[in-house]
């Protein structure tokens, strides 16, 4: 701390004599090789020949990076307590982000945009950041906030800041605590550091210095962005920082909005002086499995980012096609589409399981998915044996659907209506009564202990089967209740550990499953999406998300063989 208060002596004289003045009135050294050399590090993006009117103060650059290194902290893990040595594409960032000064002699930067995969420790990076901005910028009343969608996510970053004050004295001397708050706060100027989600952005007035964005493709949309950039019009040289990776494609993602933009301030094509962009990404058209690749967006590979760790997530990418886009988004910041491929045919095919253990289901305990879909096309009753992981399906289609489906693209409902693989109803709609009729007969030679509905056009069949004694449980088809039941079920498929007893149907649906992610990574079935109908596999994820429920699968016990445990604020997860 000690170097760092000397030179903050001296840089306060030298602002004061040349603030507010012209460029002609102050001259900085030139750049010297090593300096230059670093902060044109920044990926396709030169920051000196876009300077205009800028000049670079080198000694305000480095002032920033000694103070990152000597004052703040690793926070976790065999690292924690030891000092935040940067690496040079870090280096770069901050002394891109305070060694440029605008002819007033405030920063050249208001915005930066920090596009990097997750694990290459840009929150840890950021809370440093952020604590330079409270304890050296000069700014009375300064705000300071650690942004995000959710109360969680926003205090992981302030958290790590948090963390690093206490780890050094001089820090912890300057400044007051407030951990039940969640507030760092200078008594002296009355600034404070704090998180902030969007639940709270109604309750109170801005006034922000500096915000720092964290993980911004969770953003339902630009508003919260908005309110804080609005909320900086009264400062002298404000900072909006966002930090994030990839988004998918969608429609309102303020991240893509960022990220296409800052992208063209890259590129030469949108001149913007005040405007850092810090992009780190593979494109479409690479090759994701190749190495050379993940060194391309990954600056920290070998430092925070294992090889052996790529290795193994790209491994199950290649292996599970819903995997696919996660690790494409989340480890290469490649923009991708929100639904993919589900099912790899070739594991479901190692899931045909015993036929004799059919026999052996009759009187045992399952749980069923009743997906009535239109009342003109298929639907699907699953039972879901937790005992065995086996399913055992019902289908019911109109028989004059049949036959038009069959007309128009040659969908072998017919075929498996003479094998006893259907059930044909008669005329052009479905019979709910002869749905009705079968699932009681099917509950004479099987448990039904529970039937799990889509409550998209079942209230009157719900009501009836609820008369007729079941358990019916309405079930929703939304992230909250689908994602844990089909990851579940993709375990399975990939453990050959389901048995589906080779039923065509049902695998006709299993190879038609598009599965949609959302920004958290939860999965979902995408009806709109998917090649062809996907009922039973929809009625199979039900019946298996009301047995968790249930407490009938333990689903906990091997998720975490395949990924490891991830603890939510690990600073290089990001």
């Amino acid at each position: 701390m000690t170097t760092t208060t000397k030179k903050k002596k001296k840089t306060k004289s030298r602002r004061r004599t040349r603030e507010g003045f012209s460029t002609s009135d102050w001259t900085l050294a030139p750049i010297n090789d090593e300096t230059a050399s670093i902060i044109q590090l920044i990926p396709g993006y030169d920051p000196i020949s876009t300077r205009e009117d800028c000049l670079f103060d080198s000694e305000a650059g480095w002032r920033a990076v000694e103070f990152i290194e000597e004052c703040c902290a690793h926070v976790k893990g065999q690292m924690a307590r030891r000092p935040l040595k940067l690496q040079d594409w870090q280096k770069a960032i901050v002394l891109n982000l305070f060694g440029w000064m605008r002819p007033n002699g405030s920063r050249r930067y208001r915005e930066a945009l920090l596009f990097i995969p997750r694990k290459n420790g840009k929150s840890l990076l950021t809370a440093a950041i952020g604590l330079y901005l409270f304890f050296c910028d000069r700014e009375a009343g300064a705000e300071i906030y650690c942004a995000a969608a959710e109360k969680e996510q926003a205090s992981l970053v302030w958290n790590m800041a948090k963390q690093q004050v206490l780890y050094e004295p001089e820090l912890a001397r300057r400044c007051k605590i407030y951990p039940s708050f969640k507030s760092l706060e200078n008594p002296r100027d009355g600034s404070y550091f704090k998180p902030l989600s969007r639940e709270a952005l109604s309750k109170h007035g801005f006034n922000a210095h500096a915000v720092l964005f964290d993980e911004l493709h969770t953003q339902p949309n630009g508003d919260m962005v908005e309110v804080l950039e609005t909320s900086m019009g009264s400062r002298r040289q404000p900072l909006m920082m966002y930090l994030t990776t990839s988004d998918f494609e969608r429609p309102n993602s303020i991240c893509n909005d960022k990220h296409d933009y800052a992208s063209k301030v890259r590129d030469g094509i949108v001149q913007d002086v005040s405007f850092l962009p810090v992009i780190y990404e593979a494109r479409i058209e690479d090759d994701w499995t190749d190495p050379a690749i993940w060194a391309k967006a990954n600056p920290n590979l070998g430092v925070s980012v294992f090889l052996e760790y790529m290795e193994r997530k790209c491994k199950r990418a290649e292996e599970l096609p819903a995997y696919q886009n996660g690790f494409k988004r989340l480890h290469l910041n490649i923009r991708t589409r929100s639904e993919t491929k589900w099912v790899p045919m070739q594991h479901w095919k190692q899931c045909a399981g015993d036929i004799e253990l059919m026999e052996k289901l009759k009187g045992e305990l399952c749980f069923a998915g009743l997906d009535l879909a239109s009342n003109s096309d298929l639907c699907a009753l699953v039972m879901f044996f937790p005992r065995y992981m086996a399913a055992l399906c019902r289908f019911w289609v109109p028989l004059e659907s049949a036959q038009e489906r069959y007309d128009r693209n040659r969908t072998p409902y017919l075929q498996w209506i003479d094998e006893g693989w259907i059930t044909a109803t008669d005329g052009n709609t479905t019979d709910y009564d002869e749905i009705r009729r079968d699932i009681n007969l099917e509950n004479e030679t099987y448990n039904i202990e529970q039937i799990a509905i889509d409550r998209w056009n079942s209230t009157q069949l719900q009501t009836q089967l609820d008369g007729d004694g079941f358990d019916v449980m309405p079930y929703g088809q939304g992230f909250a209740s689908m994602s844990a039941p089909t990851k579940e079920l993709e375990r399975l498929i990939l453990r050959h550990e389901l048995q589906h007893f080779n039923n065509p149907v049902l695998t006709w649906c299993a190879d038609n499953v598009m599965v949609k992610s959302d920004p958290a990574g939860n999965l979902k079935p995408d009806k709109e999406k998917s090649t062809e109908k996907i009922d039973g596999m929809v009625s199979l994820i039900m019946g298996l998300g009301a047995a968790m429920l249930a407490g009938g699968v333990d689903a906990g016990s091997s998720v975490y063989d395949e990924r490891g445990i991830t603890f939510l604020g690990d600073e290089a997860d990001d």
